[in-house]
């Protein structure tokens, strides 16, 4: 099994949605005339939490931007004093916005992988853009990803949002998006090398979902897709209930929460102690997060794993086979400690046949 970066369903408790997307929708038009313009052909992943951005001319092969950056906005505060903010910008996302907190109101323009907040939204493609072309010249085609379950509303925010900055957008599933970006051209046709686009299951864990997705040459059809309303923010919350009830009042902000489970997560047998130093009131104090944090990634993987085997039984017979040895775990969550080996032994013990 790889990390990266039905028609039965999974239960109701697991909050699954199979996505209504069944095709990769284009904006119908584009929003500037293209002329002579230098071309930019992007991929673009918007998440909840961050968001992922690769680019490059048309008529070449190289990446001129490779950016995660993440997801949010920042508005100055009434009354900031001139200079605090270069340039006196009042507009800020990612990093930069983080970096300026305390001058800003931050928001997250996503919430459970879809727009929540629209002008947010408008002003987070806005700035991406320029990262993307800094003269504004160029003319910018998107591939832009969307979670498994978004329906028609979602996925009209998206194209809403984007009119104006980008000159024409498609919009697919981010597992498939994130199939395409794992693929090496270069290597096509290599008698070793095996093309994750020809048969392949994606885990794609974000912040707001998680989305698994049959790739097998074409564009994915609804059966071919499982998104989970739960991922890195659900193990967030987990995380910061158990700690309230743990340590009562210990006044952690979710960034804090989330950072620690960054460093610290994991799945599997519970490990003890992870010790972590936090301050908390201004005075330094030191807590056992072992058990918090495993129970929660734990979840997330109790979550996924019925959802995985659920799509491995709606693949052919002919495909199966070699399916089971190219699934491939990407975002945020593939960075979960022994996520991939977990997974790996529960489908060996499962009976599935050499799983990789």
């Amino acid at each position: 099994m790889t990390t990266t970066i039905e028609k039965k369903s999974v239960t109701t408790d697991e909050r699954s949605a199979t996505a209504t997307l069944d095709r990769p929708v284009e904006s119908a038009v584009p929003v500037r005339r293209s002329g002579d313009r230098k071309r930019i052909l992007v991929g673009f992943d918007l998440g909840t939490n961050a968001s992922c951005i690769l680019a490059g001319a048309a008529e070449g092969r190289d990446t001129t931007v490779s950016k995660i950056i993440p997801t949010v906005v920042g508005y100055a505060r009434e009354g900031l004093v001139d200079g605090i903010i270069a340039n006196n910008a009042t507009t800020l996302i990612g990093e930069e916005a983080l970096n300026h907190r305390l001058q800003l109101k931050l928001l997250a323009p996503l919430e459970d992988g879809i727009i929540a907040h629209v002008e947010p939204a408008r002003d987070f493609i806005r700035r991406v853009r320029t990262v993307i072309d800094p003269t504004n010249s160029a003319e910018i085609r998107a591939v832009i990803g969307v979670p498994a379950n978004a329906g028609q509303p979602a996925r009209e925010d998206i194209r809403n949002c984007a009119a104006g900055v980008f000159d024409r957008v498609l919009l697919v599933p981010e597992p498939f998006l994130a199939a395409l970006g794992f693929r090496d051209d270069s290597r096509l046709g290599q008698p070793n090398y095996v093309d994750p686009v020809t048969n392949s299951l994606f885990i794609d864990i974000g912040g707001g979902t998680s989305d698994l997705c049959l790739i097998q040459g074409y564009f994915p059809t609804t059966d071919d897709q499982i998104s989970l309303a739960f991922a890195g923010d659900g193990v967030d919350k987990l995380i910061e209930d158990d700690l309230q009830r743990t340590y009562p009042n210990n006044g952690l902000s979710r960034a804090t929460i989330r950072q620690i489970k960054e460093e610290h997560s994991y799945v599997g047998a519970i490990r003890k102690p992870i010790d972590v130093r936090v301050l908390i009131g201004g005075k330094s104090h030191t807590l056992e997060l072992g058990e918090t944090v495993g129970r929660a990634c734990n979840r997330l993987l109790e979550k996924i794993y019925p959802a995985l085997t659920t799509l491995i039984g709606r693949a052919s017979s002919d495909s199966v086979a070699q399916l089971l040895q190219n699934i491939v775990i990407t975002g945020g969550g593939s960075c979960i400690r022994g996520l991939d080996t977990v997974l790996q032994q529960k489908l060996a013990d499962d009976g599935f046949e050499a799983p990789k």
